[in-house]
């Protein structure tokens, strides 16, 4: 797959995950400021995840997410000062500071939502699957769920009426290895979440979630099953998250030097940075010079939320209920 991926692509690649992780680490540091209301989960990490995925979507394809949903929402092409304002909870955010961070959605760009409630996407992605097919577009759905999600009565349901239905949609599991403080050792009955979907009539298979192209060629082949009407697929990325699973998360769950040692061996942009500069004929100039537009960016980000207006009051009952 990697063959197949010009040297354009693979500069997209790194600066999206390049732009997950400075934004997340920027909102890391503002929140504990005092600036961010509410809760904020980061995915710090996962970058390759949501970019192997991402990036082979089309403007019409549907995805839903989680309560950790920023890397999904950046892939997806959402604008990421809207998001940032958003985060912010001001006016100008995209869902114009009412959802904040575990409720951003843009459906211009076909980001449906992220979703605070564990198992929340699965049965919204059945829905847009469904249209899909319906209105033979050749499009698909995809939902992003934790380790938590899976064990969750909505996500068998979906599993179970997607397959039914051979609906063209994708379901990502995202296990980080923790259900907030939970081990997925301990809450998974079984040793893979792929291991279920046989039980569903779907193919399940693992990814290295830490490498981007491992991530790109599993999701390339479910992507094509989907759209050629072959029906859903499951492929589970294990990777992990480097920090809690809130911001204010204490942590004391992991072992000690845990999130370091990820750091410094599993950090999916490192790993993606080494294989580009010594296999794919880029330099380290070109990243070094994305690293910099992505530095600005984030800036120009913080600084347009900060300067942004808070909803007016007028605005409390808009966008809540639907007019038709």
């Amino acid at each position: 797959m990697a063959a197949q991926l010009s040297v354009e692509d693979l500069l997209d690649a790194y600066r999206t995950m390049k732009t997950i992780r400075e934004f997340e680490d920027r909102v890391h540091v503002e929140f504990a400021k005092g600036g961010i209301p509410g809760f904020v989960h980061l995915y710090a990490g996962e970058e390759a995840s949501a970019t192997g995925v991402g990036m082979q979507l089309r403007e019409d394809d549907r995805i839903a997410s989680n309560h950790r949903g920023h890397g999904h929402c950046i892939a997806k092409g959402v604008d990421v000062k809207g998001m940032m304002a958003e985060i912010y909870g001001k006016k100008t955010g995209t869902c114009h500071g009412k959802g904040g961070s575990m409720h951003i959605a843009d459906l211009d760009t076909g980001m449906m939502g992220a979703n605070g409630i564990v198992g929340g996407g699965p049965p919204l992605a059945c829905g847009a699957a469904l249209a899909h097919k319906l209105k033979k577009t050749g499009g698909l759905a995809v939902v992003f769920c934790g380790d938590g999600a899976s064990n969750q009565g909505t996500t068998f349901e979906a599993m179970n009426l997607a397959t039914v239905w051979q609906l063209p949609l994708v379901f990502v599991f995202e296990n980080n290895g923790y259900a907030e403080a939970t081990a997925s050792r301990f809450s998974v009955a079984c040793k893979d979440i792929a291991e279920r979907a046989p039980g569903f009539g779907m193919p399940g298979r693992i990814v290295d979630g830490h490498d981007f192209f491992a991530v790109h060629e599993a999701f390339a082949e479910a992507a094509e099953r989907a759209r050629s009407g072959g029906g859903p697929s499951l492929i589970e990325h294990k990777l992990d998250r480097f920090f809690g699973h809130f911001e204010g998360d204490n942590q004391n769950y992991r072992p000690k030097d845990e999130v370091k040692r990820l750091r410094e061996n599993a950090c999916c942009i490192k790993r993606f940075a080494a294989a580009a500069t010594s296999e794919h004929g880029i330099s380290a100039d070109q990243l070094a010079a994305i690293d910099a537009e992505v530095g600005a960016l984030i800036d120009e980000a913080v600084a347009f939320a900060e300067s942004s207006p808070d909803p007016a009051p007028e605005d409390l009952m808009t966008d809540v209920y639907i007019k038709y």
